[in-house]
Parts: structure tokens; sequence; C-alpha cells
């Protein structure tokens, strides 16, 4: 149940983001950046939705499936092939080779997030949900959940962001 309350939680604030179209600026109270996403197209939506479904589901290396678990490059591939049909492949930093490099501040639901996790390019892989949050198989933890960009650790170590649709 408390899933399910969680669930509905994130896909109500996705839902309220949707319709903003201002770029994102850095608060000069906090430092941080704030996001004000690009309306997200359908396949956006259906990515997002279904990614959540996925909180709390084991990590594992090299996993690519919910029942065994995930790896933040299976979460990944999975989600995209499950929810849209889209087929996408490999670690995290062969899945940044492909897709179109999209500025931070044009973010959109669905968009893929890169970062610097392991001192070598493009090491993990999240999925961007809106509102500044992504969802990710973090080894650290062991469960697929949603962060911040704003944390201090995924900030500094922020690469890039890719769309795929």
């Amino acid at each position: 149940m408390r899933r399910r309350s969680l669930i509905f939680f994130l896909a109500a604030g996705f839902c309220a983001a949707c319709g903003s179209t201002k770029k994102q600026f850095i608060s000069k109270n906090t430092g941080q950046r704030q996001f004000h996403d690009q309306p997200p197209t359908d396949q956006g939506r259906e990515v997002v939705i279904f990614s959540l479904s996925l909180l709390d589901v084991g990590y594992r290396f090299g996993g690519k499936n919910p029942e065994a678990g995930l790896d933040c490059s299976g979460m990944v591939a999975y989600v995209f092939n499950h929810a849209i049909g889209y087929r996408i492949g490999g670690s995290a930093a062969d899945i940044a080779k492909r897709g179109k490099s999209v500025p931070v501040d044009q973010l959109r639901p669905g968009d893929l997030v890169f970062f610097n996790t392991l001192n070598r390019p493009f090491s993990h892989v999240g999925i961007y949900i809106g509102n500044g949050q992504f969802i990710h198989a973090p080894s650290s933890n062991g469960r697929v959940r949603t962060d911040s960009l704003n944390n201090s650790y995924f900030a500094s170590r922020f690469e890039a962001v890719r769309r795929y649709f």
C-alpha cells in the first residue's frame, strides 16, 4: 500500500510539472538548480510511469530484469523496452553514445541523465522523471530509488543528458 501511495504521489508531481516550459535557473538563495521541465512527450510519460513501478526493486550488477535485480543500464533497457517497445542496451557508456545530446536546461521527463560515479565518464545512468528528480538503480543502498539532481553527490558527478524520442 505504501509503495502504491508513493507511486501516485510521484506521478501526481510529475503531471503537475508537465505544463511548464520555463527554463531552469540557479536560485540565488540556495545555489541549487531550479527545474522547470519541458513538456513531456507521450513516450516520456510512459517511460516515467513504468519506471516508477520499479521502485524498491533490488540491485544486481549486470541485472536486466526485476525478478533477478537491476543495475542502472539494465533498468533503463528494461523500462524502454517494456514501456515503449524501444530496444536499448549495453553499459551506461554505450547508451550515452547513442541518443541526442540535450542541454540540461531543456530536460524533459523520459530523458536519460548520466553521471561519472566510478572515475570514468558515463558510468551511471538514470531516467529523468521531472521536477529535478530521476530514478535509477544505484549499487549503494541496493534498491531502485529516486534522487534529486541537486543531491550533492549527483550534482558534482553529473555529465550529460541524452534523448531517445
